[in-house]
C-alpha cells in the first residue's frame, strides 16, 4: 500500500469510524428497549404519575453518565495516553537519549495515523542515534589520530626553538608553530573530554571537599595572566564550604570560567569571583568588566564550537563552556549566564559584564548513629 492510499484510508476512517457508529447504535437500541420496558412495567403496576415521570428521567441521566464515562475512557485510551507517551519520549530525545522506543498502539492490520506517527518517530530516533554515534566516534577517532603527529610537530618545533641558530623570521615562525600546536592540542583534549562525558565513559566520582580551597588554587594559577593585563582581581569567598562533587571535574569548570573572564576583559578591567552558601546550595559567580554579550550569543554560548566574539577566536576553540555545562549536569549542578552589551566608549570600570553563576550541592557531615552496646 502506498503512503497516499494509507492516508486516504485514515482520513475516511477518521471522518466516520464504523466501529464507533455500531457501538453507539447498539447501545441506543438497548437503552431504548429498557426504557420501553420500564414504561410498560410502571403502567401495568399502576404506579403514581410522578414516579412514572422521575424514573425515566433518572434512567436517562444514568445512561448519559455511562456514555460520558465510556467516551472519556475511549478518548483517553485512543488519543491522550499515546500522545502523552509520545510527548515523554520526545522530551527524552531532546535531552539526548536516543534509545527511546514507543510501541505502536494497534496491530499492523489496524494501523491508524497515530500508529504511523509513532512508527515515523521511532525511525527518526533510530536515525538520530546512528548520526550521534557516528559523530562521537568520528570526534574520538580523529582526535586520537591527530595526537601523535601533533606531538611530533610540537617536539620538533621546541627543538628548533632551543637550537639558538635561527634568525628573527625563523624564530617567529617557530613560535607561531608552537602556539598553533598548543591550541590544537587543547582542542583535541577538550573534544576527547567532552566526548567521554557525553558517552558517560567518564563517570563522576563525587566526594566531599572544600570548594573554597579549590577556587583559591585555580585563581592562583592565573595570577601571571591577570598581572600581565593589569587586571584588578577581586575574590570574596567564605572561609570554607563543603560540596559533594567530583573535584577533578569541578576544577575544569573553575579553570574554564576564570580563563574566559580574563581573556575577555580588557587591560585595566576587573574580574570578580564570589562564593556563598544558600539553602543547601553553594553558589559561585564569576563577573568581569568586558564588552558583554548579545542576547543571541547568550542563548548559544553553551553550543559546541560556538564563539560569539570572533576577535578572540585564536585564543579558544568554543568547547570550554559546552564542557562546563556537561560537567555540571552530571554533578547535579547548574549554570546561568547574564550579560548585556555596553558602549565601547564607556569607562572600563562602569562596563560590567555580569554574570556567570554556578550552583552545586553543598555537603554536610551526617550525624553519627549511636551504636548500642552489646552485653
Amino acid at each position: 500500500m502506498s503512503a497516499e492510499e494509507f492516508w486516504k484510508g485514515v482520513r475516511q476512517r477518521s471522518i466516520f469510524p464504523p466501529s464507533l457508529f455500531f457501538v453507539y447504535l447498539g447501545v441506543l437500541f438497548l437503552m431504548s428497549g429498557i426504557h420501553t420496558g420500564l414504561i410498560v412495567g410502571m403502567n401495568s403496576l399502576a404506579w403514581p404519575d410522578w414516579v412514572q415521570v422521575y424514573i425515566p428521567l433518572l434512567y436517562w441521566g444514568l445512561v448519559a453518565v455511562g456514555l460520558t464515562l465510556f467516551t472519556r475512557k475511549k478518548i483517553r485510551k485512543t488519543y491522550e495516553e499515546p500522545m502523552l507517551m509520545l510527548a515523554k519520549a520526545t522530551r527524552q530525545v531532546a535531552e539526548g537519549n536516543f534509545s527511546v522506543y514507543v510501541p505502536p498502539i494497534h496491530t499492523p492490520d489496524k494501523t491508524d495515523y497515530l500508529d504511523q506517527m509513532i512508527l515515523d518517530f521511532d525511525k527518526m530516533v533510530e536515525e538520530l542515534g546512528s548520526i550521534e554515534t557516528l559523530k562521537t566516534d568520528f570526534f574520538s577517532d580523529v582526535s586520537h589520530e591527530f595526537k601523535s603527529p601533533l606531538a611530533v610537530i610540537h617536539s620538533n618545533a621546541e627543538l628548533l626553538e632551543k637550537n639558538g641558530q635561527l634568525d628573527e623570521n625563523q624564530q617567529e615562525s617557530v613560535e607561531n608553530i608552537l602556539s598553533a600546536s598548543r591550541r590544537l592540542s587543547n582542542l583535541i583534549q577538550n573534544m576527547l573530554k567532552l566526548n567521554k562525558l557525553e558517552k558517560q565513559t567518564i563517570r563522576p566520582m563525587p566526594e566531599a571537599f572544600d570548594v573554597c580551597a579549590q577556587l583559591c588554587e585555580c585563581a592562583v594559577q592565573f595570577e601571571d595572566s591577570w598581572e600581565k593585563k593589569n587586571l584588578d582581581f577581586e575574590a570574596d569567598l567564605e572561609d570554607s564550604a563543603l560540596v559533594y562533587a567530583d573535584p577533578d571535574l569541578t576544577e575544569l569548570v573553575w579553570t574554564n570560567l576564570l580563563s574566559n573572564a580574563i581573556k575577555f576583559t580588557p587591560e585595566g578591567g576587573t574580574v570578580t569571583l564570589t562564593q556563598r552558601t544558600e539553602d543547601g546550595r553553594v553558589r559561585i559567580a564569576v563577573k568581569d568588566s568586558g564588552c558583554g554579550m548579545t542576547k543571541e550569543t547568550t542563548k548559544r554560548i553553551f553550543d559546541k564550537f560556538y564563539q560569539g566574539d570572533t576577535s578572540h577566536a585564536t585564543q579558544g576553540n568554543g568547547l570550554g563552556l559546552a564542557l562546563v555545562k556537561r560537567i555540571l549536569e552530571l554533578s547535579e549542578g547548574s549554570i546561568t549566564v547574564e550579560s548585556f552589551v555596553q558602549c565601547a566608549n564607556m569607562p572600563s570600570p562602569n562596563r560590567v559584564r555580569p554574570l556567570v553563576m554556578v550552583t552545586v550541592r553543598s555537603w554536610s557531615q551526617p550525624e553519627k548513629t549511636p551504636v548500642d552496646s552489646v552485653p
